[in-house]
């Protein structure tokens, strides 16, 4: 494990991209996790905070997944028991001042191998669009994929990006709050315990 983060933390394979991006940036690899984690988020890629912090979710969106899965920012960087791997570990850029996608030559080169590393994970929360393809294989929008949840119980648990940008969402879908929340925070302390 600590040879392939190591070698994911050294990749400039998208280099060339970022630096023709809005942002002209260098690739900054983020990623957490240990062989004996017990969950995993499974994120889509890190933003302009994370990228300058070298930490992972270190922004009001980190705030309100730390608040969604009930656990202070000790116990969820503790990467012993919980890895943060994003379907892309360096922040995209901007094109006309909107997040660009992952690139998918990160997934392609990195996930397969990196998955195959945590043996012990029990919960895994596909958190947005990329990270529902790839784990879940689904071919829905979001929504209907977090509305199924269950579906995907007890090993895995979709849910929305936790942004500020999915603040009207989160007020259209009383039921996440309500339904699924209390679900998912007793998961993530029973793959804890």
């Amino acid at each position: 494990m600590d040879r392939l983060l190591s070698d994911i933390r050294a990749c400039r394979l998208c280099a060339q991209r970022f630096a023709q991006t809005e942002t002209g940036h260098a690739p900054r690899p983020v990623v957490r996790a240990r062989s004996s984690a017990r969950i995993l988020i499974a994120g889509q890629a890190p933003g302009a905070r994370v990228h300058q912090s070298g930490k992972p979710f270190t922004d009001p969106s980190g705030d309100r997944l730390r608040d969604w899965l009930g656990l202070p920012p000790e116990q969820f960087y503790d990467d012993t028991q919980i890895a943060i791997v994003p379907m892309a570990f360096c922040f995209p850029g901007y094109r006309k001042g909107s997040d660009l996608p992952p690139p998918a030559i990160c997934a392609r080169t990195w996930r397969a191998q990196l998955m195959a590393q945590l043996p012990q994970v029990t919960l895994t929360l596909p958190i947005g669009g990329y990270a529902q393809k790839w784990h879940l294989g689904t071919r829905t929008g979001v929504t209907d994929t977090v509305t199924a949840w269950r579906d995907h119980m007890p090993d895995m648990i979709p849910l929305p990006h936790p942004s500020w940008r999915n603040t009207a969402w989160l007020k259209h879908n009383p039921w996440f709050e309500t339904e699924l929340l209390p679900v998912l925070r007793h998961r993530v302390q029973e793959a804890l315990t």
